[in-house]
């Protein structure tokens, strides 16, 4: 018998666990494993903690790991991935919008086919606007196309990872992380699980627009330096066509003497040039600054409580 660690980081979801729980219960029972439910409290600010240690009272498989404060989904994952004790790992929502009803379909590939990286892939977004589903239908497929590496389209973070995709992942400690990415990178056998995605359970969304576009540009420069190669050529195009326009004014002074006209597109001219020395300043300034950020080594988070038995093998300090 193997032990399967369901992982699921929260953040505010007070309303959702429970509905989670009666959901993924009758899953789990059905399962012939040792199951662990580590809940990952991010820094809730609601009742979410109380909510899940409710549910530890009435089920021993129940852990949580409670971190210190709010440190986005992206580190909540690393700090669960460090405390799961199980031979395979399914992380997994509690907004229900990923059916657990696929998790024996993804034990039974990673038992019987020996993959290591299961993961659900959409057909549908239900419950989502047409503006999301088209952000991210173009996001997934730019960023496949940017990767030096493969990168399936349209997968989030609900897939099963065996002990060995774990520890690799763990040995990654960068704080600027973009995870999706990285379960690319660590390579290892993959299989794909179509499915249609749900509209939230209860609750709101934690993703605004504003951090969804944060999420897309750590995916671009975490994982491809090509928007400073394309800052490169932009520069090397626009002085080419500066220097044409510089000798055509000269050309056309000593041919026919100075004259006034053209102030306005000269003025356009060198605008347009400084917005796009801006714009390459803000890229470069995107790579400095997560080169600034990874050469401080901080911790990647801290935590404030933990229900289970810590594996010192295991433990974040030694990875």
């Amino acid at each position: 018998m193997s032990k399967i660690t369901i992982l699921i980081p929260c953040y505010n979801e007070e309303e959702t666990i429970p509905l989670f729980y009666s959901r993924i219960r009758p899953v789990i029972d059905s399962l012939d494993e040792e199951v662990e439910l580590l809940f990952v409290n991010d820094g809730s600010r609601d009742g979410t903690l109380e909510r899940i240690k409710e549910l530890k009272k009435r089920d021993p498989r129940v852990r949580y790991l409670d971190l210190s404060r709010n440190y986005g989904k992206e580190i909540a994952m690393a700090a669960g991935f460090d405390y799961a004790s199980g031979d395979a790992v399914i992380n997994i929502d509690c907004d229900l919008q990923d059916p657990p009803e696929l998790i024996p379909e993804m034990i039974r590939c990673w038992k019987e086919e020996g993959c290591d990286d299961v993961y659900a892939q959409r057909n549908k977004r239900n419950g989502e606007s047409w503006f999301k589903r088209f952000s991210a239908h173009v996001f997934y497929r730019l960023l496949a196309r940017l990767a030096p590496i493969p990168v399936p389209v349209d997968t989030g973070d609900y897939r099963l990872l065996s002990r060995r995709a774990v520890e690799a992942l763990r040995s990654m400690r960068e704080s600027q992380r973009y995870t999706k990415g990285l379960y690319s990178i660590i390579g290892f056998k993959k299989k794909a699980i179509p499915y249609d995605r749900e509209p939230r359970a209860a609750g709101k969304t934690k993703w605004n627009y504003v951090k969804l576009l944060g999420l897309a540009m750590e995916g671009i420069t975490t994982f491809s330096v090509l928007p400073l190669r394309l800052s490169t050529f932009i520069g090397i195009f626009t002085s080419f066509a500066a220097f044409l326009y510089m000798a055509y004014i000269v050309l056309r002074t000593l041919l026919y003497g100075v004259d006034f006209p053209g102030y306005a597109s000269l003025v356009s001219f060198v605008l347009f040039l400084g917005g796009l020395q801006l714009l390459a300043l803000g890229i470069l300034g995107e790579y400095v600054g997560r080169i600034f950020m990874e050469t401080k080594r901080r911790p990647l988070y801290f935590v404030n409580e933990y229900s289970g038995e810590t594996d010192d093998s295991r433990d974040p300090s030694t990875a």
